[in-house]
């Protein structure tokens, strides 16, 4: 994991961001889809990807996202569009807090696959075990 700091150009009338697959974002872009309008105290997420690769970037609004390797935890608030969280594989996350209006961009390096998902967490943990997945110090 990682927060990627994305171009901010200042402009009076506005300032301008961006990101580019492979260059800012460390792989191909397969993937965007957002997340909106989250009813007050709702979480998202709650699952892991076995192979999947992603980066979340808060476009509006702020959000927590936890992140679990298996051993130990760790929370990023997400509250700048110049900023993302790259995700690798095999973590587990969860996304929280969101605030009134906010609005989650997520790109992913894989098109949608339903079983690409891992959705219990002693699945997750064990698969991490079985595989020989090191954990990622958070």
């Amino acid at each position: 994991m990682e927060l990627i700091k994305l171009p901010k150009i200042l402009d009076e009338r506005g300032n301008l961001s961006f990101f580019e697959s492979e260059k800012q974002i460390p792989f191909f872009i397969a993937r965007a889809y957002w997340i909106y309008d989250v009813p007050g105290g709702e979480i998202r997420g709650s699952h892991a990807y076995k192979t999947l690769h992603e980066v979340i970037i808060a476009l509006s609004g702020s959000f927590d996202v936890v992140l679990n390797d298996g051993l130990n935890e760790k929370v990023f608030t997400l509250n700048r569009s110049y900023t993302g969280l790259y995700i690798p594989k095999m973590i587990w996350r969860r996304v929280q807090n969101f605030s009134t209006n906010s609005l989650a961009l997520i790109v992913a390096d894989q098109p949608y696959n339903d079983d690409e998902y891992i959705r219990d967490f002693e699945q997750f943990t064990a698969e991490k075990n079985n595989n020989g997945e090191e954990c990622i110090r958070l």
